[in-house]
C-alpha cells in the first residue's frame, strides 16, 4: 500500500494525460476527476483507470481532445453527441447547456450519446446541485463485454448501469444518491483483485451461474458476472437505466452482442434537470429537505454504526480524512499508474514522493 498527497497525485495524472497527447485543459480535467473519485472513497471510478484510459487513447479508440456537439435542441429536449471524446470533457459541456436550459425554462431533459467513460456519475449531478438543481441520470455502458447477469439469470447481458439523482445545498450540504446497479462496481472488484482480498458477498457469481466472493470469477475463460443489486429491485433499476440511456438516447445503444467486442467503454446518459423555483415553492422545498433530513439523521445509530448518514455524507467524510492524510493506494493500482506513465515517456522516478 502506498498513501500519495491528493495535490501530488493529480499533478502526476495530469503529465500522464499531457504525454497521452491531451491538452493542458483537457489533462487537468481528467486528473481531477479521477482524483476526485478517489478523494471521494470511489477508488473504482479513480485513478485505478489510468491504465485503461491511455491504453484506449494510445490505439485510438476515443477521440483526445475531442468536444461534445449538440445534434439537436427542441424546447426543453436536446440531444448531445460526445463524439467519443473523453467524458470528463463532453460530461461537463453537456450539464452546462442543461443547466443553462433548465435555468431559462424551469427544466432540461438533455440526452447524450456516444461518449468515453464518464466517470463517477455523482460528479455530474454535484455540478447540477451546485448550479441549485435537482438532478436524475441514467446511464448504461457499451463497447466492452457485459459485466452484470440479469435476476435468475446465470450469464453477463448488461453494465453496471448507474444511476444517480442530486439536490442542491439547503441549510444543509447537497444530497447525491449515485450508486451502480449491480451489487457492486466492477471497480470495485478491479481494486479488491488488485488488493488479494474477497469481493463482498453476494457480489459475484461464477461462469457456472453458482454465488462466488473470488474477485477473480470476473478474469476467467468464460468469466463470471456481477449480481445485481437488491435481487429483482435492483436488476428492474438497471433495465430502466438500458432502455432509458441506450434505446431513448441513441435509439440503437441498448446493450447487445454487436456492441461488445470494441474494446474501449462506451457511456449514454439521459439527464433529467429541474429548477426548484419553477414549481414557485422554492423556501418551502428548502425548508422540507431541511426538516425531513433532520428528522431521518436523528434515528439513534444501530449497534456499531457511528451515525446515520445521507447519501453524499460518506463521500463527503472519506474526502475531509484523504485530503489530510493522503490518498490510500494498493500496490497494484500504483504499478498501473507508474505504467501508463512510462507508456507517454515518464519515468518511475517521476513517482517518488508516495508514502509507505
Amino acid at each position: 500500500m502506498v498513501v500519495v498527497p491528493s495535490r501530488f497525485l493529480t499533478d502526476r495524472v495530469r503529465q500522464i494525460f499531457l504525454g497521452a497527447g491531451s491538452e493542458l485543459a483537457e489533462a487537468t480535467a481528467i486528473a481531477e476527476n479521477l482524483v476526485m473519485a478517489n478523494l471521494m472513497g470511489h477508488d473504482s471510478h479513480g485513478v485505478q483507470l489510468i491504465l485503461r484510459y491511455v491504453t484506449t487513447a494510445l490505439g485510438d479508440r476515443l477521440v483526445v481532445n475531442g468536444h461534445a456537439e449538440v445534434v439537436s435542441d427542441n424546447g426543453v429536449f436536446a440531444l448531445i453527441d460526445g463524439g467519443m471524446a473523453y467524458g470528463q470533457v463532453a460530461g461537463r459541456e453537456a450539464m452546462e447547456f442543461g443547466i443553462a436550459k433548465a435555468r431559462s425554462g424551469g427544466a432540461s431533459i438533455v440526452g447524450l450519446r456516444n461518449v468515453h467513460h464518464l466517470g463517477r456519475i455523482g460528479a455530474w449531478g454535484e455540478i447540477c446541485a451546485a448550479a441549485g438543481l435537482i438532478s436524475i441520470h441514467y446511464v448504461n455502458a457499451a463497447g466492452h463485454p457485459p459485466l452484470v447477469a440479469p435476476f435468475g439469470g446465470s450469464d453477463a447481458r448488461f453494465g453496471t448501469n448507474p444511476y444517480c439523482t442530486a439536490f442542491p445545498a439547503t441549510n444543509g450540504p447537497p444530497i447525491v444518491l449515485d450508486m451502480a446497479t449491480s451489487h457492486v462496481a466492477m471497480g470495485k472488484v478491479v481494486v479488491a483483485h488488485n488488493k488479494g482480498v474477497r469481493a463482498p458477498a453476494e457480489a459475484l457469481i461464477d461462469a457456472q451461474g453458482n454465488p462466488s466472493d473470488d474477485p477473480a470469477v470476473m478474469f476467467t475463460d468464460p468469466p463470471g458476472a456481477l449480481r445485481p443489486m437488491g435481487l429483482h429491485k435492483g436488476y428492474g433499476l438497471a433495465l430502466i437505466c438500458e432502455l432509458m440511456a441506450g434505446a431513448l438516447v441513441t435509439g440503437a445503444g441498448a446493450a447487445k452482442p454487436e456492441l461488445f467486442g470494441q474494446d474501449t467503454i462506451r457511456n449514454n446518459m439521459l439527464s433529467i434537470l429541474i429548477e426548484p423555483s419553477a414549481l414557485g415553492q422554492d423556501a418551502g422545498f428548502a425548508a422540507e429537505i431541511d426538516n425531513f433530513t433532520d428528522w431521518v439523521k436523528a434515528s439513534p445509530p444501530a449497534p456499531g454504526v457511528d451515525e446515520v448518514m445521507v447519501p453524499g455524507d460518506p463521500e463527503r467524510t472519506s474526502r475531509a480524512t484523504r485530503e489530510r492524510d493522503g490518498i490510500p493506494l494498493d500496490d497494484e493500482t500504483w504499478r498501473q499508474v507508474i505504467e501508463a506513465g512510462e507508456m507517454v515517456g515518464m519515468s518511475p522516478s517521476d513517482f517518488d514522493g508516495a508514502a509507505g
